[in-house]
This record gives C-alpha cells, structure tokens and sequence, in this order.
C-alpha cells in the first residue's frame, strides 16, 4: 500500500490523448473551449478549468476508438448547448454529438467524439 506521505505529493495525473491529425485534433479541443499550451511541435497540454490532458501525434485506431473520457458536469444541457452551437461534425469531421439522455447506468450523458476517435462523455447525474 502506498503510503498517505507519497499520495500527498502528486501534483497532477494527465492523461496521454492520440492526435491522427495534431492540428486538427488541437483546434477541435480550442473549439471546445481547452486552452493549448504547446510542448513542443507534435505535443500540448491541453487545460480546461483545473483539469488537463496531454494531446500529442500518435494513432493507433484500435487504441484510439476504444478509448473514452468522462466529464461529469453541473448542468449538461449548457454543455450541450455550447457543444451543439460548434457545429463539430461539419467542421472536424467527425461523427455527430449525441444529445443527453438518461443511461440505464444512472447518468444523463452526452457523447462527442473528437477526431481521432476518442468518445467523450459529457455527464451530469440526474437531478432528484
């Protein structure tokens, strides 16, 4: 068992994202409302409010179409809102947002994929 002194010292845990197109990977996320910081050419730290991710170049289609992240969120019909106004498919080319819907699991959720195939869940529980 890791000791309480050593977990206390973690500062961040970022996950690493695959890009197949870096630039388009980033201004999908920019649109999202991420803020870029980029590490180097084929590399960013990409932030949203206190959280982040690492996008970087590399693809693997298996790994990337089975990969998934899960926001859960306050209010997700005004992350719908703002997700449905980006227009993401027209503009990314990639599959069309799912609007919310209550999920036998318990959760109301949105999907967005990005364009390498990363499935985002966009989540809220449901309200009493």
């Amino acid at each position: 068992m890791l000791p309480d002194s050593l977990a206390s010292t973690i500062l961040t845990m970022r996950p690493f994202l695959p890009a197949k197109d870096f630039a388009v990977s980033l201004g999908f996320y920019e649109a999202l409302g991420f803020e870029a910081t980029p590490l180097g050419e084929k590399m960013a730290h990409m932030q949203l409010g206190r959280f982040a991710f690492l996008l970087q170049e590399f693809y693997v289609k298996e790994f990337a179409e089975n990969l998934m992240m899960h926001v859960l969120v306050e209010d997700l019909d005004a992350w719908w809102r703002h997700i449905e106004a980006l227009s993401l498919a027209e503009r990314f080319d990639v599959g069309p947002p799912r609007p919310p819907k209550l999920e036998s699991w318990g959760l109301r959720v949105s999907y967005v994929f990005d364009p390498a195939g990363v499935l985002w869940h966009f989540a809220e529980e449901p309200k009493a």
